[in-house]
Order: C-alpha cells, then structure tokens, then sequence
C-alpha cells in the first residue's frame, strides 16, 4: 500500500506550470503551493475545489518566501520567521480547502526548505513550530531519516516518509543536489521501474550504483516535468498491475 503525492497549483497568475485537473485524477494526494513558491489565491481556490471533487487529500506545501527562484535557493531565514510564515502558509491554504469542502490535511516542505530541513535542526524545528501553531494534528511528510521527521515524532505529530522515483539518491538515502548531473531521472521506464521498486521492496539503486534501503509511506510524482500526466499514469498502472493498493496515508 502507498500513496501517490504531487506537487500541485505551481502556477502564478497567467503562468500556469503543473497539469493540475489531469494530475488530480491520479494521486491520491496533493501538495499545494500556498503562494510562497508558487501559486497565487485564485489557484489554491481552484485546487483544492478540484483535489474535493475528486477526493483527494490536500496538503500544503510550504517553501522559503522566493517565487523569483521557486523556492529552490538557499536562504537564512530567523528561526520565530520561519516560524509564522509555515504557519501563515497552511492558514491561506485552509482558507480554500475548507470552502471547497475539504481540509488540509498535512504539510509537506518545498525545494530548498525541504532539504535544509533534512539535517538542520533549527530550521526543523522552526518548521514544526509553524505546524503546531497553525494546527497540532497535521502529519508531516518528509524524507526517511530527516531531523524534520524526527522531531515531528517527538513533538507528537505523524511522521510521514515520501520517496522520489525521479530523483537520483545519494548512498546515505539523501536526493543529489539537482546542480550535479544525473540529479533527475529523466527516462520514463525507468522512473516507472523505480515507482515499482520503492512501492513493493523499500529499495532503490542508488546514483553510484549501490542498492539502498528507501522505506517510504508515500511517493512523489513531480507534476512540473516533461510528460507528467502520462508518466504518472503509466506509475499508476503498473502500481497496480503489481498488486500495490494505492491509498492516501490520512
């Protein structure tokens, strides 16, 4: 049993960047650009009534405040900062998800939070910090082994691990930098294979060829590459061809 998350909603007024609708028929989750990185008011409205429609569970995906750079640069923001605006962030999203008849149902971190967050320990926990204030039963999905899953489980909050079938992993289980070659699988049967290893046996080959252990609840489909839609319809199907049952972790 997995689920199937995407990030969702990267879009920006008349920029519109992922294939929300189509996507939204394939997972089981969505991770929602709050307006940080990405996406704008209008958009999270459209989102969330679409991820309703369907049932799909909405999750709000917070980033470093830089929608000049996606919020994949490396940023120093004071910890009380990071704070408030994690919390500010799944606020707005609610906002949407609740008029849409749904709610949110988790946080996942964006870009160059989301790897900071993997071992620094006070931008974690300032993470955390912004989830409690904004909701203390939200899960957290992150990367196996992070510090930012592991002081969710201390604060008592649902530590959830994700897998990238798409990423390159390091032989310490961590994603390669996406400025080093070979950082983004791109060969789509390949990425299916990955899908399928990652779901049934909690392992994947790593960048340097070495097979390393990738236990994960959840598995990431990034909705801003080349052929996303029909790529993660073919992970879809051959999910469960496979005998995998895909389900939502809340």
């Amino acid at each position: 049993m997995i689920d199937l998350n995407a990030d969702l909603g990267e879009g920006f007024g008349r920029w519109h960047l992922t294939h929300d609708e189509q996507l939204l028929s394939v997972v089981t989750s969505a991770n929602v650009a709050c307006g940080f990185h990405a996406g704008d008011a209008v958009t999270m409205q459209r989102v969330c009534e679409l991820a309703a429609e369907r049932g799909v569970r909405v999750g709000a995906q917070v980033s470093y405040r830089d929608l000049a750079g996606f919020g994949r640069r490396a940023m120093d923001v004071p910890a009380a900062e990071l704070a408030a605006e994690v919390a500010y962030q799944i606020g707005a999203l609610e906002v949407f998800a609740r008029a849409a008849g749904t709610c949110v149902s988790y946080v996942k971190p964006h870009g160059a939070l989301y790897n900071r967050v993997v071992h620094d320990p006070e931008q974690a926990a300032a993470v955390i910090e912004g989830v409690l204030m904004a909701d203390a039963s939200l899960p957290v999905l992150g990367l196996p082994g992070s510090v930012v899953l592991e002081l969710a489980a201390k604060a008592g909050l649902q530590a959830v691990t994700e897998a990238f079938a798409d990423r390159a992993y390091t032989d310490e289980g961590r994603l390669v930098p996406r400025d080093l070659d070979g950082a983004v699988v791109s060969d789509p049967e390949a990425v299916v294979e990955r899908s399928l290893s990652l779901a049934r046996f909690g392992a994947v080959d790593a960048l340097s060829g070495v097979r390393i252990e990738v236990r994960a609840r959840s598995l990431c489909l990034h909705g801003d590459t080349p052929g996303a839609v029909e790529l993660a319809r073919r992970v879809r199907e051959r999910l469960l061809e496979s005998g995998v049952r895909l389900e939502a972790f809340v």
